[in-house]
């Protein structure tokens, strides 16, 4: 296995069980990360404009492609690999948005961007 192989295994673990962390475990939980003082998810998403269906669809579309991610290091699939880390990149663009939109502090979009940038290196790598 080349060192890149191993690098885009690590990156694809990093970011699809840091989503599944935050959507699955830490949803109800505060962080320093959460929009306008949110402290919970669900408050999080309040805090944008966005409903609580709003908030349901966009987790489940975050799961899914950590999943495809998580999958793909088993899986040699470019489909599900591109998949994967291209519905990251853009849930996570707008994450980012949405942290702008409520003029949030910077810091509270640096986990948004990490993960944007490493689902493009995946993209890349």
């Amino acid at each position: 296995m080349e060192v890149i192989e191993i690098i885009e295994i690590i990156i694809k673990l990093g970011v699809g069980l840091s989503i599944l962390n935050v959507w699955l475990i830490k949803r109800d939980k505060e962080t320093p990360f959460r929009g306008g003082g949110a402290m919970s998810m669900q408050e999080e998403f309040m805090s944008y404009g966005l409903s609580k269906k709003a908030m349901i669809a966009v987790g489940t579309f975050k799961c899914l492609f950590a999943v495809l991610l998580l999958i793909s290091i088993f899986n040699s699939s470019k489909l599900l690999e591109y998949a994967g880390a291209i519905g990251i990149a853009v849930l996570m663009s707008g994450a980012i948005l949405m942290h702008v939109k409520i003029s949030d502090p910077a810091k509270k979009s640096i986990p948004a961007a990490i993960f944007l940038v490493l689902s493009v290196a995946v993209l890349f790598l």
